[in-house]
């Protein structure tokens, strides 16, 4: 078994950061705990971050239990009654900032961090963020202010990688549960705001971060059409309204508007959405209006 070692830096600019500070590193470290090293039940003013590298544990929170090992990182909240303890066999080795700040909070929850099982995340490769956590430790052992702002700007760029993690299993996670309806509520949203343009499945597939056939999958689970079929439809709709609304327009130029080049193609998709032709529903929809 290892044997234990503790090693930390705090921030040499502590005193002159202030409270006012957007983000404040206070201390970091790295430990290789000794078996069933325990901490808490206790209370933290600030944010507390572990990464754990080797090892297992347990971390408790708000009555709650999570068995934690190599790759996972638990976050502590000011104020939160918490208790963690390293495994009698394979204790932990983890490194930890301590951190605050008037932003802290907006960052952490961007970051992915939620209450309860939210405030302990998995990489399963945490290669990247070790090295960072250790560049913390490294950059608090240099002089002033211009340590305590880098020791920030690593920390920063440790959440951003949560954050983007958090991101990847959501969208694993979008195919199985509830989250798939965010999916195709996002696709909807995109779809609206640009079906008077040419819309690339593909291209916006790209741009929510899935592949064109995982997305079309998900989709069409929610709303029984392909994102091309509720594109088209979207667009026909919307012409109907037009056609009703604007009978200035030519249908050519009705059809460009709701991103349709081809008019004798709108034409005919059109009379097999809404029974009628666009020439035959306007003279319908006029012939109401004269009669009213």
């Amino acid at each position: 078994m290892k044997p234990e070692t503790y090693r930390v830096a705090s921030n040499p600019a502590i005193e002159s950061s202030g409270e006012s500070a957007a983000l404040r590193v206070l201390f970091s470290g790295e430990s290789q705990t000794k078996p069933s090293h325990l901490l808490g039940p206790k209370v933290y003013d600030f944010y507390l971050m572990h990464l754990v590298l080797s090892g297992r544990g347990t971390f408790e929170l708000n009555g709650n239990s999570y068995e934690l090992n190599a790759g996972h990182t638990f976050l502590i909240k000011p104020g939160q009654l918490i208790r963690y303890e390293s495994d009698s066999a394979e204790p932990w080795r983890y490194r930890w900032i301590a951190f605050k700040g008037i932003e802290a909070a907006a960052l952490v929850e961007l970051a992915g961090f939620d209450s309860g099982e939210g405030q302990y995340v998995h990489l399963p490769d945490f290669r990247r963020a070790s090295i960072l956590y250790r560049r913390v430790y490294q950059t608090l052992h240099g002089d002033g202010a211009a340590a305590a702002l880098e020791a920030a700007g690593y920390v920063q760029l440790i959440l951003a990688a949560y954050g983007k993690a958090d991101l990847t299993s959501h969208r694993r996670a979008e195919i199985a549960g509830s989250h798939g309806d965010q999916l195709h509520q996002r696709v909807i949203r995109l779809l609206s705001a640009q079906y008077t343009h040419s819309v690339s499945i593909e291209a916006m597939a790209d741009s929510l971060g899935y592949n064109r056939a995982y997305l079309s999958r998900v989709f069409r689970k929610k709303t029984g059409l392909s994102p091309i079929s509720f594109l088209l439809r979207l667009r026909l709709d919307r012409a109907k309204l037009m056609l009703r609304e604007r009978p200035q327009l030519t249908v050519g130029q009705v059809a460009a508007s709701v991103g349709i080049q081809d008019a004798l193609y709108f034409s005919k998709q059109f009379k097999k959405q809404h029974g009628l032709s666009p020439v035959a529903y306007r003279l319908d929809i006029l012939g109401m209006q004269e009669d009213s």
